[in-house]
């Protein structure tokens, strides 16, 4: 171990700065955010800096060059000039009065390293390579970022003005920790995250005065949002409580990829939702849902694209709702937003089109029942989802209404994975032309004349990734 972690309270202590540019700026941020004393000294200071001392009394300038003298009654010294002998003496002089000290970028000066940081005060995680690759040390802070909630620290707060309480009442010490893990991980603690955080404190009351079995009772259901189907595009809280479930209950839109980041012990169960060919009626996926959270799990409800965008969502929300079940929905990408970006063509544009309407193609009877007269309007995006069976009952309709035979059209098929495929025409030739192709479902139609944008703005080229 190169380098001891180490804390340290500086508040109202007296720090250093040497420099003043944007590299000292972040430093001097820092050292703000714990409350420190900062003197800064340089001959030229910067806006960055100088804004920075007019919004906090406690960073005091001097605008002049660093002697010695300086580091007086200072608890820590930050050298960031561009200066290689100035920052060579505050190092040696910092030495000499055995105050800490750090060099930016030239770790060789330092005797403290300053770490990546993720800040959920008053819990504070700290990440460093000890100087060989500051790069890497963000990388890893960011994937802890996608892991710990905004809220965690406020979380702490609550675990800290309880813990008094706790210790009086659940013993012995040993059954203390299950207890906390309990409460820091389970329904308690997301419905701390979700904002409910007065709901959270009073169940916190009620299960310090009960026993532990008497927590492993209360479920949750967690309808996540799966985005289109790159996995890069869930939301770091579907992430979060994916990696936590106790079970997850998917439906065929939702890709292997996504799956691969569901917590490995989990129980895994598919509910289809195919044409024609679901594995289980949505009533009973409304029950099985009620079912599982009664038997005290931690269930995520996992749905391709939005949740609440032609995913019955909300059918399946009421159904938790009658039972007093509870339960919170992350929002996820929608295939709409998600393959038209991927496709490069803009839903909205001033040149092209001033609304967005999103509509389902599915066949009933072979009538596809929608208000033609509205969507045949000029100006205008249209986003079909589950066309692809009445794709040319639609754009017949579509014609016969009033719009144009000419009027672009976009077939996206498996958008934002490497195995998406873009096929565009036009209203008189795109059913014509899915005859030559072998199209399958997941597709999603965009009509108007933002397709003619497709050429121009399309970035993702899957066959060249």
């Amino acid at each position: 171990m190169e380098y001891f972690p180490l804390f340290i309270d500086l508040k109202n202590k007296n720090c250093l700065v040497v420099g003043a540019g944007d590299i000292a700026s972040r430093k001097i941020e820092l050292l703000a955010k714990a409350g420190a004393n900062i003197t800064v000294i340089a001959p030229e200071i910067s806006n960055s800096v100088s804004q920075l001392a007019a919004n906090n009394p406690n960073i005091d300038i001097l605008q002049r060059k660093f002697s010695p003298d300086d580091i007086v009654q200072q608890r820590l010294i930050i050298s960031a000039t561009n200066q290689a002998d100035v920052n060579i003496l505050v190092a040696a002089t910092a030495d000499k009065g055995n105050i800490p000290v750090n060099v930016v970028d030239n770790p060789a000066l330092c005797s403290f390293i300053v770490p990546a940081i993720i800040d959920r005060s008053p819990v504070i995680a700290a990440v460093s390579s000890g100087g060989a690759s500051p790069v890497l040390a963000r990388i890893l802070r960011a994937k802890l970022e996608s892991l710990i909630p905004p809220t965690f620290g406020r979380m702490a707060k609550l675990a800290e003005k309880y813990r008094a309480l706790v210790k009086e009442n659940v013993n012995p010490p040993a059954q203390r920790r299950i207890f906390w893990e309990k409460i820091l991980q389970g329904s308690i603690a997301e419905l701390f995250y979700s904002g409910k955080e007065a709901e959270a404190e009073a169940r916190l009351k009620d299960a310090i005065f009960n026993t532990s079995e008497q927590l492993d009772n209360t479920g949750e259901v967690y309808l996540v949002g799966a985005g289109p189907g790159d996995a890069d595009l869930l939301t770091f809280r579907a992430l979060r409580l994916m990696q936590q479930a106790d079970v997850v209950v998917y439906d065929r839109l939702v890709s292997d990829e996504i799956m691969e980041l569901v917590r490995r012990d989990a129980e895994k169960i598919y509910v289809g939702k195919q044409r024609d060919n679901h594995s289980l009626a949505q009533e009973s996926i409304n029950e099985l849902l009620a079912r599982l959270a009664k038997e005290g799990k931690r269930v995520v409800r996992l749905k391709g694209g939005d949740p609440f965008i032609f995913g019955r969502g909300g059918e399946e929300l009421e159904t938790l709702v009658e039972q007093n079940i509870n339960f919170q929905v992350v929002p996820g990408i929608t295939a709409a937003s998600g393959c038209a970006t991927y496709a490069g063509i803009p839903l909205t544009h001033r040149d092209h089109a001033q609304s967005c309407t999103f509509v389902t193609g599915h066949l009933k009877n072979n009538i596809v029942n929608l208000n033609w007269q509205q969507l045949a309007a000029p100006g205008q995006t249209i986003v079909i989802y589950m066309g692809l069976l009445g794709l040319e009952i639609i754009c017949q309709s579509l014609i016969q209404h009033g719009a144009a035979a000419n009027l672009p059209i976009a077939l996206i098929q498996q958008g934002t994975t490497h195995n998406q495929r873009v096929i565009t025409g036009t209203l008189g030739t795109m059913s014509a032309k899915l005859k030559r192709h072998n199209v399958h479902a997941p597709t999603l139609f965009i009509i108007g004349t933002v397709v003619s944008l497709h050429d121009t703005l399309k970035w993702f080229q899957p066959d060249e990734a």
